[in-house]
């Protein structure tokens, strides 16, 4: 997209390319080609120790439009509090989550996935159960590599995998970080939420010393962006200049329909395809296949 300009020099009008909240020029990634085939599944962790921050509706949202895209996409609850779960309408109760194939050697990811009205878009809910899970995984062996182990054996039926992180540093997270290729960060426009960031950089970083070596963060994803405040502007600023590349260039606007399309158990590219929100997901999904993210 551009902005015409007239040059006082030879009263031509030229163009320039217009400058999105980034600071960077606004880009139109492209639409990803179909895949010819699926699998092994690159794992993803949407990561915050803060919570509402927009965690749950990134791995919902960022799910649907990659699955629009053609991609096999499994999101996993992994947050006690199960909005993941609610936010696509799914079983919670009466039915396998992730904390019994945590525990269970017995029982198989297959029992506990889930469809979802998305076509392409798996769900592995979760529910309170999950709570107790740290304190029952303390005493395994190997204890940050159990989520990763459930993971391995579905890997090759998806392109995609998303973990949707609690909001904590705990035993969960470790888990979920140990067994991701990559870390998206969604970070709330707000100074509370900035501060926090270095310190969860950090911890990918020990986990990459200790535990994953191949693990790398595949962006920071600004959310609840409101171009009417000074605030926001000023904090969206000051995580470019802090971490520059790695802040991605799709920002996503603070709106209602977020809480509208959760009350709805529908993504919000169902829900109102044609909003500006809508269009945000999209494209973030194709700035993540552009960057390599994705397949």
């Amino acid at each position: 997209m551009t902005n015409q300009t007239q040059d006082p020099a030879d009263g031509i009008a030229s163009l320039e390319p217009e400058v999105g909240p980034t600071g960077r020029p606004h880009r139109d990634f492209p639409e990803p080609a179909p895949l010819r085939s699926h699998g092994p599944a690159r794992i993803i962790a949407l990561c915050n120790q803060k919570g509402g921050v927009g965690k749950t509706t990134t791995t919902i949202n960022l799910g649907a439009t990659l699955a629009e895209y053609g991609r096999r996409v499994l999101a996993v609850d992994f947050d006690p509090q199960g909005a993941l779960s609610a936010g696509l309408g799914v079983q919670t109760h009466d039915a396998p989550t992730i904390y019994d194939l945590l525990l269970s050697r017995g029982l198989e990811p297959a029992d506990a996935i889930q469809h979802t009205m998305i076509e392409g878009l798996d769900v592995i809910p979760a529910n309170i159960d999950l709570s107790a899970a740290e304190v029952h995984l303390v005493t395994e062996v190997a204890r940050e590599q159990i989520l990763a182990g459930v993971l391995r054996r579905v890997a090759p039926d998806y392109d995609v995998i998303l973990i949707d992180c609690q909001p904590s540093l705990g035993l969960l997270t470790v888990n979920a970080l140990t067994a991701s290729h990559g870390v998206v960060i969604p970070l709330e426009c707000e100074y509370f939420a900035l501060r926090g960031v270095a310190l969860l950089i950090e911890t990918i970083d020990k986990v990459r010393d200790r535990l994953n070596p191949a693990i790398e963060l595949d962006g920071i994803l600004a959310t609840m962006y409101d171009a009417r405040t000074l605030h926001s502007r000023e904090v969206l600023e000051r995580v470019v200049d802090a971490f520059g590349d790695k802040v991605l260039e799709t920002v996503i606007t603070r709106t209602v329909k977020f809480p509208d399309a959760t009350v709805a158990a529908t993504p919000i590219t169902e829900f109102a395809p044609d909003h500006q929100a809508s269009t945000a997901y999209r494209q973030l999904a194709r700035e993540l296949v552009f960057r390599g993210a994705v397949a």
